[in-house]
C-alpha cells in the first residue's frame, strides 16, 4: 500500500470517527457501536429485551434515543429510535400529535401479507373509515350478548370438563395452551359465526388454527431480520417464508370458503326466514356498502389476531400472579361467593350446586370489581404486547424536550410504563389490584391517566374490543378459580418469551386442584368475610 492510499484510509477513519463521534454524543441510551449501532446489545439482551428495555429506561428517567445502525446517511434518520415510557410523551404521540405518528411504511411491509391494509395494518383514511364502520359494530349491546354466548358455551361444554379430568387424573395441564385454544375458538365464532372446536377433548389440531399460527409466527420473525433480507428470502422462497406462503394459501382457502358460504346462507335467510347470523363478518356483509371480498377477509383477520392471543396471554400472567398471592386469591373468590350468593341463593341454606350449572351471566361478571382490578393490575406489569412502534413523519420535539427528526422512529414501551416509580410509586413492581379501586373497595377508578396504562393502546386507537375482552376475561377466570386451586407444576420456570405477544416462553405448567369454598361460606353467614380476605399478608414483589 502506497503512501496516498494510506492516507486516504487514515482520513476516511478520522472523519468517520469525527461523524460517529458526533451523532452519538448527544444519544443517553445503551451504547453504540461503530458501524453496528446498537446491535451487540440487543443481541446480548434478546432473551431479556423488555426488562433491558426498563432498565435503560430508569438511568435515563423515561426516555432514550440509540442508533440501530452507525452508518453514514441512515444513522440521523432510518438508524435512529426514540424509546419513551413517559405517560407524557405517549399522550404527545398517541393522541396531541396522533396524525404526525403513524404505523409507518416499515411495520405495514411486515404485516401486508396476513393483514392487508386491515384496520391494525393501516393509517390515515384508509384506517379511519375501517375505525368508524367497526366502532357501530362494538358499541352494539348485540355484540357484547354474542361474546357472551361463545365464552359459555365454550366454558361449560370443553375447559371446565378438560379441566376437570387434569384434576380427576392428577395430571398437570399447560393452562396457556388451554387458553389459546379457548379464546382462537371464541374469536373465530364472534368473527367469523363458525367454531373451529381447537379446545375440545384431546386437543387435536386445527388445519386453520395451524396455518394461522404459522403465519403470525412468519410475520412476527420479519421484525428481526432488515426488510432486504426477509424480502429476498420471500423472493428466493426460503426458510419461514416458504412455510408463510404454504399458510397463507391456507388461510385464504378457509377464508374464502366462508364467506361464499354466508352469502348463500344471508341471501336464504332473506328468501325463507332463519335464525340471522350475529357474527362480526356476517354484520359487515349486511353493510349496503358492498365490501370486496378481499376487504371482508382482512377485516375478520385484523380482529381475530387482536383477539386472539392478547386475552389468553395475559390470563396465563393472570393466573400466575394469583398463585403467588394467595390473599388477592382469596379476595376474588370471596367476591365470587358474595355476588352468586345475591344472585343464585343457596349460600346461607347450604347447597351452592346451582353455582356451577351455568358459567356467569353478563349481570354477574358486571358485578366482579376486584376482579377486573386483579386483571387490569396484571396488564400494567405484564400488557399482553409490551412495546409498539411508530413512524415519525415531520420533525417534533416530545414534552420532555427530545427531538425526534422526521424518517425516525419511536418506541413506546408499554411494559416499562408499568414498572416506572415516577409513573407509579415506589410499590410499581408489587401486585396490588387495591391501586385501581375506590377508597372502600366497591367501585372501579376510571379517573386514572389513561396515558400511564396503555395496555389497551390510548388516543383515537384505543381498542374497541376492550370491554369484550374484559367480558371474556372476567368469565373465564370465574370459572377456574370458582371451581380449582391452582399451583404451579414441580420444576416448571416461568420465563417471558421474546415476541411482539408476552407469551409465556415454557408454556403455564399447573396442577388442578379441588376448590374448597366452605370456609369463605362460614365467614359470609357469620358476616365476617374479612377473616379471610383482609388486608393480611403481603403480596409477592414482581421483579
Amino acid at each position: 500500500m502506497d503512501i496516498s492510499t494510506a492516507l486516504m484510509l487514515l482520513s476516511i477513519a478520522a472523519a468517520y470517527f469525527f461523524w460517529f463521534r458526533s451523532i452519538t454524543k448527544p444519544l443517553s441510551g445503551p451504547r453504540v457501536w461503530p458501524l453496528v449501532g446498537s446491535l451487540p446489545g440487543l443481541i446480548q439482551n434478546s432473551n431479556r429485551m423488555h426488562e433491558w428495555i426498563a432498565e435503560n429506561l430508569r438511568k435515563t428517567g423515561g426516555t432514550y434515543q440509540t442508533c440501530i445502525c452507525a452508518i453514514p446517511f441512515l444513522a440521523r434518520k432510518q438508524g435512529l429510535v426514540t424509546v419513551t415510557c413517559d405517560p407524557k410523551n405517549l399522550e404527545h404521540v398517541l393522541k396531541q400529535r396522533f396524525e404526525n405518528y403513524p404505523k409507518g411504511p416499515t411495520w405495514q411491509a411486515v404485516f401486508h401479507d396476513l393483514l392487508g391494509e386491515g384496520i391494525f395494518n393501516s393509517d390515515g383514511d384508509t384506517w379511519l373509515f375501517q375505525r368508524k364502520t367497526a366502532a357501530l359494530e362494538f358499541t352494539t349491546r348485540t355484540l357484547r350478548q354474542a361474546m357472551a354466548r361463545w365464552v359459555s358455551r365454550s366454558i361449560k361444554m370443553r375447559f371446565c370438563p378438560i379441566l376437570k379430568t387434569a384434576q380427576l387424573e392428577g395430571k398437570p395441564v399447560d393452562l396457556q395452551d388451554l387458553l389459546l385454544r379457548l379464546t382462537f375458538d371464541n374469536i373465530c365464532g364472534l368473527a367469523l359465526g363458525k367454531d373451529p372446536h381447537t379446545l375440545s377433548p384431546g386437543l387435536t389440531d386445527n388445519e386453520f388454527s395451524s396455518a394461522f399460527d404459522k403465519a403470525t409466527e412468519a410475520t412476527l420473525q420479519r421484525f428481526i431480520l432488515p426488510e432486504v433480507v426477509w424480502k429476498l428470502r420471500k423472493w428466493l422462497g426460503l426458510g419461514m417464508e416458504a412455510e408463510m406462503s404454504r399458510s397463507l394459501n391456507h388461510v385464504d382457502k378457509y377464508m374464502t370458503d366462508i364467506i361464499n358460504t354466508r352469502k348463500m346462507e344471508l341471501s336464504s335467510h332473506q328468501l325463507n326466514g332463519g335464525v340471522p347470523h350475529d357474527d362480526l363478518l356476517s354484520r359487515f356483509m349486511k353493510k349496503k356498502d358492498g365490501y370486496s371480498d378481499q376487504f371482508l377477509q382482512y377485516v375478520v383477520l385484523n380482529f381475530m389476531l387482536a383477539g386472539r392471543d392478547t386475552s389468553s396471554v395475559a390470563l396465563s400472567w393472570f393466573f400466575w400472579l394469583v398463585m403467588l398471592n394467595p390473599r388477592v386469591e382469596d379476595k376474588i373468590i370471596l367476591e365470587l361467593c358474595s355476588t352468586l350468593e345475591e344472585t343464585r341463593g343457596g349460600g346461607a341454606g347450604g347447597d351452592i350446586s346451582k353455582w356451577f350449572e351455568e358459567p356467569l351471566v353478563f349481570e354477574e361478571v358486571d358485578k366482579l370489581v376486584y376482579l377486573k382490578a386483579a386483571l387490569t393490575e396484571t396488564l400494567r406489569l405484564y400488557p399482553s404486547v409490551p412495546e409498539d412502534s411508530k413512524h415519525v413523519i415531520a420533525d417534533d420535539v416530545l414534552p420532555d424536550g427530545t427531538h425526534v427528526p422526521a424518517g425516525s422512529s419511536i418506541t413506546y414501551s408499554i411494559y416499562s410504563t408499568g414498572r416506572m416509580k415516577f409513573i407509579w410509586g415506589e410499590d410499581c413492581l408489587e401486585f396490588r389490584p387495591e391501586r385501581w379501586l375506590s377508597s372502600d373497595g366497591t367501585k372501579f377508578l376510571t379517573n386514572i391517566d389513561s396515558f400511564r396504562f396503555v395496555a389497551f393502546n390510548a388516543g383515537p386507537r384505543i381498542c374497541l374490543g376492550k370491554d369484550l375482552a374484559y367480558l371474556q376475561m372476567k368469565s373465564i377466570a370465574a370459572a377456574v378459580l370458582l371451581r380449582h386451586r391452582l399451583t404451579a407444576a414441580a420444576g416448571h420456570r416461568v420465563e417471558q418469551k421474546m415476541s411482539l405477544t408476552l407469551f409465556l416462553k415454557n408454556g403455564l405448567k399447573v396442577n388442578v386442584n379441588p376448590r374448597d369454598l366452605n370456609p369463605i361460606i362460614a365467614n359470609l353467614r357469620k358476616g365476617q368475610p374479612e377473616s379471610l380476605a383482609a388486608a393480611g399478608g403481603n403480596n409477592a414483589v414482581v421483579v
